[in-house]
């Protein structure tokens, strides 16, 4: 059993006070199906967030850590891997691009920002799998001999037919994880929408099995009912499979909760017919009565609109020991809450190999408080994480997605 050191600051049941209040590192949140508010018990609303200038700013981390601007200018980075040489990987998915950030010198900062493969349709998922790097786009599989260091080796070949990740549109990430043989590979595919009845593969986790030739086609549906699972990996110590998911909108600031949870094989997670358990969705529960009541409760839930992105474990991170089968969450933020949310990089609780149902801010700062009247409920945003990864020397890194950079977090030596 691991032992954890005190908290810094205490325990966050209810999503009560100020979310600024909340942005510290150290701050622990614990929300239960219980803290749930009724359907629609508050207005939804539309309040996007307002890009401010970075400055001097920095994102605030733990005591014991320090954060360092590793690159600027990256111009959308999303997904993120770094390869056993210590290379960081960017997926800048809007621009179709997968992109190097080489430190040569080993000074702790990017020397330069590499365009190593083009032509994607909006590539978002990304593994390092039997000496190559696999890219899945919207429509496609895809890899290319890597080296190390090097990058790529080769030309890039399709590993899939167009569409073996089913209709596009909507929700648009495909992100991939390979188990720890390699025969198997899992993507996450989100939803067309917000809410409405949809043909898998869409709102689902699959599971591909991988030919001798590294090809793919046929899948099976893993688990279901996930809205937009976005980030998905792989715990290497024993080859469960987890997610971050982005619940639906529209019910109101209390509703309906993010998650990070283990995918259990051919579980149903609710959606569309119902929500964190057997709570039926108005308007469509009454549909599939039988999938409202075998809907699995998510292991951790997140304040509701935090839009959970990245996700890594931190078994090869240069962490504290107690903190070494623990989750790596980037938190993109909200633009539909009245109080808005997120914001942040978190990290979710292990214990004996299994979530605790707590996370912990890691990385704040993102969002300052700068008075503006003319939109007093907005937040105040000069990045907003989306990709997180750990290099082999156990650095952390983290993209920002609307600042264009990419932070460095190591500990104090």
């Amino acid at each position: 059993m691991k032992m954890r050191a005190a908290a810094a600051f205490g325990i966050v049941l209810a999503v009560a006070a100020p979310a600024l209040a909340q942005d510290r590192p150290g701050q622990i949140f614990h929300l239960t199906p219980g803290d749930m508010p009724a359907p629609y018990a508050t207005e939804s609303v539309s309040n996007g967030s307002d890009t401010v200038p970075r400055g001097g700013r920095e994102p605030d981390v733990p005591e014991g850590f320090e954060i360092r601007l590793f690159a600027q200018q990256v111009g959308g980075p999303r997904k993120m891997l770094v390869d056993s040489a210590g290379l960081v990987i960017v997926a800048r998915s809007s621009a179709g691009v997968i992109s190097v950030l080489p430190d040569e010198d080993g000074n702790g900062r990017a020397d330069e920002i590499v365009d190593v493969v083009k032509g994607f349709n909006r590539p978002h998922g990304m593994a390092l799998h039997g000496g190559y790097l696999w890219i899945a786009d919207v429509t496609r599989l895809y890899r290319v001999p890597w080296r190390p260091g090097g990058g790529p080796a080769d030309t890039v070949e399709a590993m899939s037919r167009d569409g073996v990740f089913g209709s596009t549109g909507g929700h648009w990430t495909r992100n991939i994880a390979f188990s720890p043989n390699g025969k198997q590979l899992y993507a996450a595919i989100g939803s067309r929408g917000n809410i409405g009845e949809e043909d898998l593969p869409r709102a689902s986790v699959q599971r591909f099995e991988v030919d001798d030739d590294g090809t793919i086609d046929k899948s099976h549906t893993f688990a279901a009912g996930l809205r937009n699972p976005v980030g998905i990996a792989v715990r290497p110590e024993d080859g469960r499979v987890f997610v971050v998911v982005n619940e639906r909108d529209g019910m109101g600031d209390g509703l309906v909760p993010d998650y990070f949870t283990e995918v259990l094989p051919d579980a149903f997670y609710g959606w569309p017919y119902a929500y964190i358990g057997p709570n039926p969705q108005p308007g469509f529960g009454n549909r599939r009565p039988e999938l409202v009541a075998k809907t699995v409760v998510p292991d951790v839930l997140f304040q509701s609109h935090s839009a959970p992105i990245g996700l890594t474990f931190l078994t090869q991170a240069d962490v504290p020991e107690e903190w070494r089968d623990d989750a790596l969450v980037t938190l993109r933020g909200s633009w539909n809450a009245a109080e808005p949310t997120g914001y942040k990089v978190v990290r979710v609780e292990f214990e004996d190999g299994r979530p605790t149902g707590r996370y912990v801010n890691f990385a704040t700062g993102f969002r300052i408080d700068v008075p503006d009247p003319t939109r007093p409920g907005s937040a105040k945003v000069w990045g907003r994480p989306v990709g997180v990864a750990v290099g082999p020397d156990g650095a952390i890194y983290v993209g920002d997605e609307v600042g264009g950079t990419v932070w460095r977090i190591t500990k104090k030596p």
